[in-house]
């Protein structure tokens, strides 16, 4: 009996490992180097007929080859369906809104894990009609970026800025003010943006995001093959991670970053997020020492739909931007 026992554990010990390992890569390597998303066929469409959302497009791209989209409001003050929806609710708070079409500064909007810039498009149709000009670029390891693995705000941090000033260089205007907007991988973009360039940006948002990357992984692992395969494939996802991206894992945070941060900033959550656990964004928001901040949470929402429940979180920003950048 205790010989079959052994046998058995020997032929089993090699698959164990060598499951562990196919996990850790394929973890590591999506990190680092995710499956880039295709356009979409709603993106395709409001690309088509920008008009019908309240939006001017136009593309350009930064000196390092980011490709970028700028959506600005229509001079005539045509709005789309979402971009009439948030003035209501905006005006419903009491919120002063200036004459649509009006621009009354620029945000920089960055997108999410296998994200690409276009799945802003319709965020920044609500920003724009409240009278912002949104500039959206693809981050690296996205979209149609040439740079092959993301940094999750390590290498980016200087990206918006760039974004912003290239822009105003391009088409003639201001940079500032100027407000910054990250979801998940984009919001620890944002903060370190925020943190390397303060006197660029007025006002942040991060929603989604997280305090530090390895906690993410630990809880991703653990919830999907238990605690103990789960650190297991915690360490061999840091070592492939670390391999792919050329930045330790332990070294992705945005929480001791956040910490330096002087400008107002909002942090919103959805309390259903599998990804990013809830305590996760707690734990960043936790670590602001600004006066002006605030915490939101999103009842029920998850990782995925923290943007499009009943919960009005478009107004919510719309007002965090309205009252800061400026």
């Amino acid at each position: 009996m205790f010989q079959r026992l052994k046998t058995l554990f020997f032929v089993l010990l090699p698959i164990f490992a060598v499951a562990v390992l196919l996990l850790s890569w394929w973890a590591g390597t999506d990190l680092a180097q995710p499956t880039r998303r295709v356009l979409q066929d709603y993106h395709r469409d409001f690309l088509k007929e920008p008009g019908l959302h309240g939006v001017k497009i136009t593309p350009f791209e930064t000196a390092s080859g980011a490709p970028c989209l700028m959506l600005s409001p229509i001079a005539s003050g045509t709005l789309g369906p979402r971009g009439e929806k948030v003035r209501a609710q905006v005006a419903l708070d009491g919120q002063e809104l200036g004459a649509p079409g009006q621009i009354r500064g620029t945000l920089v909007l960055l997108h999410g894990r296998h994200g690409r810039k276009e799945d802003y498009l319709l965020i920044a149709e609500r920003f724009c009609a409240v009278g912002f000009r949104c500039l959206i670029p693809d981050l690296p390891g996205h979209g149609d970026h040439p740079e092959k693995v993301a940094g999750f705000g390590q290498r980016e941090s200087g990206l918006p800025k760039e974004v912003l000033t290239t822009a105003a260089g391009k088409f003639g205007f201001e940079p500032g003010p100027a407000g910054l907007m990250g979801l998940s991988m984009g919001g620890a973009v944002a903060v370190q943006a925020a943190a390397a360039d303060p006197g660029t940006w007025e006002a942040l948002i991060v929603v989604s995001s997280f305090d530090r990357l390895i906690t993410v992984v630990e809880h991703q692992a653990n919830a999907r093959v238990g605690s103990l395969i789960g650190r297991l494939c915690t360490w061999g996802t840091e070592k492939i991670f670390g391999w792919r991206a050329g930045v330790p894992l332990r070294e992705v945070q945005s929480v001791e970053t956040a910490a330096k941060l002087t400008l107002p900033t909002l942090i919103a959550h959805g309390t259903a997020d599998g990804v990013i656990p809830l305590s996760s964004g707690k734990a960043l928001y936790a670590a602001l020492t600004m006066p002006d901040k605030q915490w939101i949470e999103i009842p029920k929402a998850n990782h995925d739909n923290v943007l499009i429940t009943d919960f009005p979180i478009y107004a919510t920003m719309a007002e965090w931007f309205l009252r800061w950048v400026r």
